[in-house]
């Protein structure tokens, strides 16, 4: 009987990361879960998966993606597990709500290590070994914030655009070795990543109360039609059926209309429906001088 094909997640303690091993592990892979505290993050998956505490399917190991030392054990750990993973997969991740000005540096510089620089780290850490066995697949997780700049998580926007952009570089540079890369576009899931846990920095007395006000409002309705994590973990389960050099796909309708979009409409049309959509204030609007300026700011209530 032929050994069961090797997958690595990070993130996998919670939202989409503990759905997907959960859901790769029920599918018969055998599931490296990389994690901060990687033994609740295991009670946990045992819980979720009934794995007895001996399987040897379903392992954890611990990741820091802002700490280099703890990426390299973590690439030493994988190794020893499974050798060559058949699979990598890049689901960890971080937000902060806020504007441009309102987010401190600290918080771009932990945002871009967790979703850019630290998954860099550990491909490269692994992709000796992948190389050598002549297959693998690396997957990055992106979001419609890395199809379209989003106000309000400038950041994270800007750390899935640069993760996508990655993604399709890395994948010219390994396929010739047997290799493969895929890029998935998650829609809205039921996940904590963006929500009433989530680090905020948004002054709601402040310049940007207006937009604070009415995107934290349309995102509470949009969340009411979230997706299931099990939803996610099932299009991923998909994608690492993936045999090309390069692959994008979108996980979820919202994710899918975006793409679509972002093909069909110029840049400009775009922006303003995107505007319209979150309940941002036209050009201009909150100009110093204009009457509706310390008139309404407060509710964020403004025309469109």
């Amino acid at each position: 009987m032929p050994e069961p094909r090797s997958v690595v997640i990070t993130g996998a303690s919670r939202g989409l990361g503990l759905a997907s091993a959960t859901h790769m592990y029920n599918l018969g892979w055998r599931v490296v879960a990389a994690m901060r505290s990687p033994e609740p993050g295991l009670a946990a998956l045992r819980t979720a998966t009934g794995a007895p505490a001996d399987d040897p399917r379903l392992t954890a190991v611990g990741l820091d993606l802002t700490d280099q030392a703890s990426i390299a054990a973590a690439a030493k750990a994988i190794e020893e597990a499974v050798g060559a993973p058949h699979a990598l997969v890049h689901n960890a991740g971080v937000a902060a709500a806020g504007s441009v000005e309102e987010l401190p540096s600290e918080v771009w510089e932990q945002i871009f290590s967790t979703h850019l620089f630290g998954p860099v780290t550990l491909t490269k850490a692994l992709l000796p070994s992948m190389r050598a066995a002549g297959r693998g697949r690396i997957v990055v997780i992106s979001s419609q914030g890395g199809v379209r700049g989003m106000p309000e998580i400038s950041a994270y926007s800007a750390a899935k655009g640069a993760l996508e952009r990655w993604a399709e570089s890395l994948a010219g540079e390994i396929a010739p070795f047997g290799l493969g890369v895929t890029v998935l576009v998650a829609g809205t899931f039921d996940t904590d990543i963006i929500t009433d846990k989530t680090p905020s920095y948004r002054d709601f007395n402040g310049p940007y109360a207006a937009h604070h006000a009415t995107i934290d409002r349309r995102g509470r309705f949009a969340m009411r039609f979230a997706a299931p994590p099990q939803r996610f973990a099932r299009g991923l389960a998909k994608a690492l059926e993936d045999d090309g050099p390069f692959a994008r796909h979108a996980v979820g309708l919202d994710a899918r209309l975006l793409l679509i979009c972002n093909r069909l409409l110029p840049a400009k049309v775009l922006h303003q429906v995107t505007r319209v959509a979150m309940g941002i204030p036209r050009q201009g609007a909150l100009r110093a001088g204009r009457p509706e300026t310390t008139h309404r700011s407060a509710e964020g209530e403004h025309r469109d």
